[in-house]
């Protein structure tokens, strides 16, 4: 039985490759925080988690102070164990981001431990249900680019395989938005996809207004339409729509999902493992969402996700919005639109450690063992 005897902690700044703006805010820099724990038998496992440019410091002083302590000296192997105690632990201040986000960089890192010692990649260890997955790419369709740099990303896309793009929604003009599809669709043609994404930008009217107007153009999905606690509002609208609506990317407990696919309230979830507080509840989420005959598109955290997905049945899509380059060794491998699966033990992700240590800022660069709590 090999215990957690350290616990190194670090946090760096990753600035977006490209403007990111959607209908309520724009991608400022990406805070990472990493966890590297290491157990007595010298092992070692690396996770991580994001914000979108705030609370990086509130997750760190978390693990500083109260999780990453209250796991030194716990078997690594009691992942599901250490995630529910590190849970009601933190009862009083979740569900929420801040908690989550911290959650999910202790817990990757025990699935990159675990999975390293035994000599297994995660997508295997975790379920093994496909070696690829198909991508489709955000980059591309921020709100604020023109149509026609829209629809020139979108092309070269198709033509490197890709299944589809996706399209930030939300102008203030029904119309705009309207223009805008219509000038993709006329060029990718009916064989590709179209997702759109409004990150939680309408009321309930406008969004009826906007799924009625836009469902001519045979989207893939909808995506946070309305505001993500909103659940009768999803019922409603899910209900009133020929295009499927996409959630969960802002979604912070199992509880939620569940909520929403009994009530019927979405077509496609989109659950994170950044928010949602690691692997092992992106794992449960999943199975749930199968049960309902669910697809599972997670959002964002390509380099993660693409295990993910291809662990499960009911895994259907890796978003493509890299983000890892710049700390990482090798980044993600795509073949024709394909993402393959990593076959090295652990997350696949390969860290460039000098590049992150000189990034890595010393306010929160901490090492934890028994000695220091």
């Amino acid at each position: 039985m090999a215990r957690i005897e350290r616990i190194e902690i670090a946090m760096v700044d990753l600035a977006p490759k490209v403007e990111r703006q959607d209908a309520i805010q724009s991608f400022v820099t990406q805070e990472t925080p990493l966890v590297t724990i290491t157990d007595s038998d010298g092992a070692q496992g690396t996770g991580y988690s994001y914000t979108i440019g705030t609370g990086g410091s509130s997750v760190m002083r978390l693990l500083a102070d109260h999780l990453c302590p209250r796991i030194i000296g716990r078997d690594a192997t009691e992942v599901e164990a250490i995630w529910h105690e590190l849970e009601f632990m933190t009862h009083a201040t979740t569900i929420g981001a801040i908690t989550s986000i911290a959650l999910a960089a202790i817990d990757t890192a025990l699935w990159d431990l675990r999975c390293r010692k035994a000599g297994l990649p995660l997508w295997r260890m975790a379920g093994g249900a496909r070696r690829s997955a198909p991508c489709y790419t955000t980059e591309g369709g921020w709100l604020h680019l023109p149509v026609e740099t829209i629809v020139e990303d979108a092309l070269n896309a198709k033509s490197l395989g890709f299944t589809g793009s996706k399209v930030k929604i939300g102008r203030p003009v029904l119309a705009d938005d309207v223009a805008r599809l219509s000038a993709l669709r006329e060029a990718v043609g009916d064989d590709y996809e179209i997702m759109t994404d409004a990150n939680q930008g309408f009321a309930r009217d406008t969004a009826r207004r906007r799924a009625d107007a836009l469902a001519p153009f045979g989207l893939a999905w909808i995506e946070e339409p309305l505001p993500a606690d909103d659940i009768a509002g999803h019922v409603a609208l899910a209900q009133a729509s020929a295009t499927p609506i996409a959630i969960g990317e802002s979604l912070y407990s199992i509880r939620h999902f569940a909520e929403y696919a009994a009530r019927d309230a979405c077509g496609i979830i989109q659950v994170d493992a950044g928010r949602i507080g690691g692997i092992t509840p992106w794992l449960k989420v999943a199975h749930m969402a199968e049960g309902f005959d669910i697809p599972v598109c997670p959002h964002f955290l390509m380099e993660l996700h693409v295990s993910l997905v291809c662990a499960v049945q009911n895994g259907r899509y890796v978003e493509y919005i890299p983000q890892l380059d710049e700390i990482t060794q090798t980044g993600l491998t795509i073949t024709d639109g394909q993402a393959i699966a990593p076959e090295t033990p652990g997350l696949g992700i390969d860290w460039d450690w000098d590049a992150i240590n000189s990034r890595a800022i010393s306010e929160f660069t901490q090492t934890i063992t028994e000695a220091s709590t």
